[in-house]
């Protein structure tokens, strides 16, 4: 897969680099794509090991062909001061066999010296981090950030992108409270009233700020983890209105695969923050696929053990670990009609790619990095307990099968058969 079309033909990779491409002397049966860029993701470690660590996530990520990750700031002690992120990064350089990234979380606190150690291009240390993380509702880890005077401070000071997690704490707190009072018992929900608790007015509220702010300010802003027609619908309006505006949005497999319906099947396995939501919204998702409305796919993959996930709407754990089966829960998308080929290498490597400045991978070109990852179309993967690599040990991917099968990962060059080494990028 090259050049935006597939072709057939070999590759000849020196060291870490794609030196050449040639004609193939019959038709191929396997493709060849590049490695999955995944910038959403959270392996666990420092703090959260029982669940996942990063020896373990990588493995699971380099198993489903994905090549780079960006793991995000919500591990203990959560990424938000320099200090952390060097222990996070040593981590990282010790232990990953994937490439990699970090985010840096924003906190109330911590602004100022975000923006002077990495928010701007001659900032001294600004290489070290892929990006910012703001949660502007609460998820995971305490790093709820929703002060509006200090978020257009960040917004107008930084050339970095920010990524968001688009929630309204407030619309979430009013929604818990209200539910509570009427079904509520011994301080749980049932699970179906997750999306009711985390529902569409509570991402629309602050996607709408955050998009505004981003117009209005020039910010380079990132929409991680889109889950509703009417974000889509909005965004894309303001980018019809504002066409220089940075703005790039991120979905991920789980919502292009399920809908609140499968909570009747799945149960808490699928409860993630932003919610798994409604069929129109998935179907949204899905449609948007094969048009600009959707930048790119990450996974959120976010690894816990099925004793974290007991209870309902606000006792089980949100997150699941999803990146081992993300390129093939796509492919079977794009199997389905709802993208091509070429499609899926754009969501899921090359965009990511460009958008964090990794500007030597993410596609088959001559000169690029050999990330790599080969795929049998003509065989099938179903997803059992025993073949899952995550740490946590499930997936709720369980009992599908797939049409496409991962027969090969390469990560600079050097097959993960090797023990490839990730490289901080």
């Amino acid at each position: 897969m090259t050049d935006g079309r597939i072709v057939d033909g070999s590759l000849v990779i020196d060291g870490d680099r794609i030196a050449a491409i040639l004609p193939a002397d019959g038709p191929c049966t396997r493709i060849l794509m590049p490695g999955c860029v995944d910038a959403h993701v959270h392996f666990r470690e420092p703090g959260l090991t029982q669940k996942a660590d990063i020896a373990s996530e990588s493995r699971a990520a380099a198993a489903g062909g994905v090549t780079t990750v960006l793991d995000m700031p919500n591990v203990k002690p959560t990424t938000t001061s320099p200090e952390a992120l060097a222990e996070k990064h040593s981590l990282f350089q010790q232990k990953s066999v994937v490439n990699y990234g970090l985010w840096y979380g924003i906190t109330a606190d911590n602004i100022d010296e975000a923006i002077r150690l990495y928010g701007r291009d001659d900032s001294p240390l600004c290489d070290q981090i892929c990006g910012f993380k703001v949660f502007l509702g609460s998820s995971t880890g305490g790093m709820l950030m929703n002060d509006q005077a200090k978020l257009r401070h960040l917004f107008s000071s930084t050339q970095r992108v920010i990524g968001i997690h688009s929630e309204s704490e407030d619309i979430i707190a009013r929604n818990r409270e209200k539910y509570l009072a009427l079904y509520g018992h011994d301080g749980d929900l049932p699970l179906e009233f997750h999306p009711k608790i985390r529902d569409v007015e509570a991402c629309m509220a602050t996607t709408r700020m955050a998009v505004e702010l981003a117009v209005e300010t020039g910010a380079r802003l990132h929409v991680c983890h889109l889950t509703t027609q009417e974000e889509l619908e909005f965004i894309a309006r303001v980018k019809a209105q504002h066409p220089s505006a940075d703005i790039t949005t991120e979905v991920t497999p789980a919502h292009l695969t399920f809908s609140q319906e499968d909570y009747r099947r799945l149960g808490t396995r699928i409860k993630c923050n932003p919610a798994v939501k409604r069929v129109q919204d998935r179907d949204a998702l899905r449609a948007a696929l094969s048009n600009d409305s959707i930048f790119s796919i990450g996974t959120d993959h976010a690894p816990h053990l099925l004793s974290d996930k007991q209870g309902g709407a606000l006792r089980a754990a949100s997150g699941m670990p999803s990146i081992q089966f993300s390129l093939l829960s796509v492919l079977a998308l794009a199997d389905a009609g709802y993208l091509t080929l070429p499609r899926v290498a754009e969501l899921m490597a090359t965009h990511p790619a460009q958008r964090f400045g990794l500007t030597d991978r993410g596609e088959i070109a001559v000169g690029k990095r050999a990330d790599l990852v080969l795929v049998d179309p003509s065989a099938t993967t179903t997803v059992t307990r025993e073949c899952v690599v995550s740490k946590c040990g499930w997936s709720p991917f369980e009992g599908m099968t797939f049409e496409n099968r991962v027969v090969g990962t390469w990560v600079n060059g050097r097959p993960l058969s090797d023990s490839p080494e990730g490289e901080n990028l």
